[in-house]
């Protein structure tokens, strides 16, 4: 290699020793006499001297560098001066007296600072990702979710998994997204599609008899960008033979642990993750994916006021609706602006509009509440004992505010759910240092789509009912419940899986239900059908969103920040300018003409 060491191992047992160092050139100070440089390679950074006396041809040299220069140093490992040391460096005791240098090259000034983390945007970022790489934060990013990846890979190794690579190239079949689909050169009209995930594969792996496989997969969607969703994306997929829920919910929780212990030590998460129902999310926290780490919880009031003046309540619980609320503690200062916003919140997320009720300015025992202390427009039709029990149902004391919402049961829990994670946001209650695992369960198999009336997986298509439920899939599809389960973690779902069908007919059943007919079932997954009648096992799987996790972990806003090369918001890579046109002869060659719109 051009260097014997990198920057970042030289410590106080090196002093002495004559090194040949190589990387970019963090930072120049001219001192008159003395020229001192920053040299960084991904291990780190050690200060560079350059004294004329010394080596006055490498002083010369010296005099050119720039930021971002790319430089090999050979030199002398000497203890700093008394009084120079940098506390904030790992190599801040010594630095490299230079005796020789050689520029192997230059660099443009750099459209950001390298060598400090400043605000820049993110589309010049990402134009210019190779440069954003090189910044403190991004790289640790990128070295941290490697260290996650070869953390995972060791542990499921040593708990007697197999990693198999599946096709990326594979046949077109429905799983919840648009497909990207690739056309083929040699089969004219007919194309692949990149796989949306290794679903059916990792249970064709399970007939094939491996009974342990995972995978660092590479999975596609065709669907919006969002901060925590990229159109390419990788996944942690894994499928075991003969298990039943409780080992794949035990396996993982002992991974994440584990893994969180081993990277970020100091990190709290709470053993044994909760396992939370899916309607009981839903009406406790407006969402089955719940941050944890604050309370705040849902609470049902219709009971309070289903008998009130406030007819706009009264009349919601007649109608079959619910009045829920939370609670905002230590808002009721808040101005009538910030409930005006509030309000507007509400509605943006589908409620008609919020109803707050400030509990006077200060804090105290609730039983000293009076009317008089009481904001609120709705306050002219309630009762102080009806404001009084709907602030004890939520837990709230004086100086607190009461958010609530009349509507319909799904729409109450959603606005909620979303004004719960908004407050928690802007209020400042989640633990920045927590990581909340819980795992939601109970779901139903399968939905019935609004708008078209069609019976919708709540899942996949593969995932198994209860046993005892099976005989509901003819009378009554709603009660089915699916053996399917998600992992959450701070607000945002991180994986998900079930315990699969492995039997043609059922698979068939539930397959028609969906509103396949015979034909399109044998069309599109015939190939899984017939794999099951030749001895399929009992099997189960989990998959999870690498991106996610490590963005979790590192602390970062979107998983565009722990991606080398991420989509932009567009779904555009800006690095390279894709999507692009293509020539005439490709699309010759594929066998495809474009029309103008």
């Amino acid at each position: 290699m051009l260097k014997s060491h990198s920057c970042g191992e030289l410590r106080d047992e090196h002093i002495g020793d004559v090194v040949t160092l190589a990387g970019w050139v963090d930072r120049r100070r001219d001192h008159g006499g003395l020229i001192f440089i920053d040299l960084r390679d991904r291990e780190g950074i050690v200060q560079v001297a350059f004294d004329p006396e010394k080596s006055a041809s490498s002083h010369e040299v010296a005099g050119d560098l720039r930021n971002e220069y790319v430089v090999k140093i050979i030199g002398e490992v000497v203890r700093r001066p008394s009084g120079t040391e940098n506390s904030r460096l790992p190599t801040g005791q010594i630095e490299i007296t230079a005796r020789e240098v050689s520029i192997l090259n230059p660099s443009k000034t750099p459209p950001f600072y390298i060598n400090e983390e400043t605000d820049v945007d993110e589309s010049l970022r990402l134009k210019y990702r190779y440069l954003d790489l090189r910044r403190p934060r991004m790289k640790a990013n990128i070295l941290f979710r490697h260290k996650t990846v070869k953390f995972i890979r060791d542990f499921l190794d040593a708990a007697g998994f197999i990693e198999v690579e599946t096709p990326i190239l594979i046949k077109s079949t429905p799983e919840g997204a648009r497909d990207y689909l690739v056309p083929s050169r040699i089969h004219p009209g007919e194309f692949y599609a990149l796989p949306q995930s290794p679903q059916q594969l990792k249970q064709l792996l399970m007939v094939a008899g491996l009974e342990k496989y995972y995978q660092i997969a590479r999975c596609f969607r065709d669907e919006d960008t969002r901060a925590d969703r990229q159109p390419e994306f990788t996944q942690l997929d894994l499928e075991m033979s003969f298990i039943d829920e409780e080992d794949i919910l035990v396996l993982f929780e002992e991974l994440f642990t584990s893994l969180v212990e081993t990277l970020k030590p100091g990190t709290r998460v709470k053993r044994p993750f909760p396992r939370i129902g899916y309607a009981d999310a839903m009406d406790r926290y407006g969402s089955d994916k719940p941050d944890l780490r604050f309370g705040m919880e849902i609470k049902d009031l219709s009971d309070i006021v289903a008998q009130s003046d406030f007819s706009i309540f009264r009349n919601t619980v007649a109608d079959s609706g619910r009045v829920k609320g939370i609670c905002a503690p230590g808002c009721a200062h808040y101005s009538r602006r910030q409930l005006d916003e509030l309000n507007r919140l509400a509605q943006d997320f589908g409620a008609g509009g919020l109803v707050t009720i400030a509990l006077g300015d200060s804090t105290g025992k609730l039983d000293d509440l009076t009317m008089a202390m009481v904001k609120s427009t709705a306050a002219k039709y309630l009762t102080i004992d009806e404001i009084k029990r709907m602030a004890s149902s939520l837990q709230a004391g004086l100086g607190d505010l009461l958010l609530i919402v009349a509507a319909a049961p799904d729409l109450v829990n959603t606005v909620l759910g979303r004004l719960r994670q908004e407050l928690g946001n802007r209020l400042g209650l989640a633990d920045p240092d927590a990581l909340s695992f819980a795992y939601i369960v109970g779901f139903p198999l399968l939905r019935k789509d609004n708008a078209s009336g069609q019976w919708t997986s709540e899942h996949h298509p593969f995932t198994a009912p209860w046993p005892e439920d099976i005989p509901l899939l003819d009378t009554a599809p709603a009660k089915v419940r699916g053996r399917h389960y998600d992992m959450v973690c701070n607000g945002y779902e991180i994986g998900g899986g079930s315990l699969r069908i492995y039997t043609s007919e059922l698979q068939k059943k539930v397959f028609r239900l969906l509103g396949y007919t015979d034909e399109e079932i044998t069309e599109r997954f015939g190939h899984m059908l017939e794999a099951f009648e030749f001895g399929a096992p009992p099997h189960g799987g989990i998959a999870l969103g690498i991106d996610r996790i490590v963005m979790l972990m590192v602390g970062a806003e979107t998983i565009r920040e722990v991606i080398a090369f991420p989509k932009n918001q567009a779904a555009m890579d800006l690095t390279m300018n894709a999507p692009s046109p293509v020539t005439e002869e490709q699309l010759s060659d594929l066998h495809i003409s474009l029309r103008e719109e």
